[in-house]
């Protein structure tokens, strides 16, 4: 059974910095790329950040600069941090894992992110 666990949202405030992890479970991680998405309240979910098995990485223009994805092959983990939060960030982060080649695509429950003051 494959899970993706995320952790490390919560509140912040402007400016600040949170971590995210996802761990996952029940998949051959090191073959997986692996992404972050967020959906804020009425919008669209959208990519944030993806990292391939080779390890390239890919950013949203809105983030680009201030977040950084990076994984662990050995804990099975990627990781999101994200510094210099804006409120316009808020939202949920969704962890997720896509193998094209034999069309598997996973995603976690999600974890919130609120920035406020």
């Amino acid at each position: 059974q494959v899970q993706l666990k995320e952790s490390g949202g919560g509140l912040v405030q402007p400016g600040g910095s949170l971590r995210l992890s996802c761990a996952a479970s029940g998949i051959i991680f090191s073959r997986y790329t692996m992404g972050w998405y967020r959906q804020a309240p009425g919008k669209q979910r959208e990519l944030v950040a993806s990292i391939t098995t080779g390890g390239t990485t890919n950013y949203a223009d809105s983030v680009k600069g201030r977040y950084d994805i990076s994984r662990d092959n050995a804990k099975n983990t990627v990781f999101l941090q994200m510094d210099r939060l804006k409120p316009e960030d808020t939202a949920v982060y969704y962890c997720n894992a896509k193998r094209t080649l034999v069309s598997h695509d996973y995603w976690g429950q999600g974890t919130q992110v609120a920035v406020s003051s």
